[in-house]
């Protein structure tokens, strides 16, 4: 299956070197829509992570029995585009306050998570989330509810939701930041 967008791969096919990050901040398709238009980003893809059941579909994850968050995969060649700048990005595209909900999307499948693969992906995770709590906090904001773990299975979700909003330029994108900006790690 190739990307709608920039027509490589999105499974394989990926050139040496490049590093993978998984974020969900909400309804996967227009946080998909952010991290594909970075330069850096080989190619982005739509699936369902940190769940209790291989392979979900889409109607099981939306009942919340599968546990499972919609998430973005973003494969990124860190000698354009670093971790930390990914986070950036990440932080300000949502709200990471709200638990399990991205505005009018209620359900722990909406919910704020980085899922990393690497230490270092982690504690770069885990310093940016405290920095950016703080900045929150000076806003009037909660406190952060972003899940950050590392290795965790991840399934791809159907083709249909692959690039939704290149396919459907009027699809219903909810994503929304708190205007609050991540300083510098």
């Amino acid at each position: 299956m190739k990307h709608f967008v920039n027509n490589r791969s999105l499974f394989n096919e990926y050139p040496e070197g490049v590093s993978e990050i998984i974020f969900g901040a909400g309804c996967f398709w227009g946080v998909e829509r952010v991290f594909w238009e970075l330069d850096g980003v080989w190619v982005t893809y739509a699936s369902y992570s940190g769940g209790r059941r291989p392979n979900p579909s889409y109607e099981q994850v939306c009942t919340g029995v599968t546990g499972h968050a919609e998430t973005v995969n973003v494969i990124y060649d860190s000698k354009k585009i670093t971790t930390e700048e990914l986070l950036k990005v990440f932080w300000e595209c949502h709200d990471p306050t709200q638990g399990n909900r991205q505005g009018n999307d209620i359900g722990a499948q909406y919910r704020s998570v980085i899922y990393c693969q690497s230490d270092k992906q982690m504690n770069a995770a885990s310093e940016s989330k405290v920095v950016f709590n703080n900045e929150l906090k000076q806003s009037g904001f909660s406190e952060i509810t972003t899940e950050i773990k590392i290795n965790q299975a991840c399934y791809p979700a159907e083709e249909y939701h692959q690039q939704y909003l290149a396919k459907n330029p009027n699809g219903y994108c909810g994503i929304k930041g708190t205007g609050c900006v991540l300083p510098p790690l």
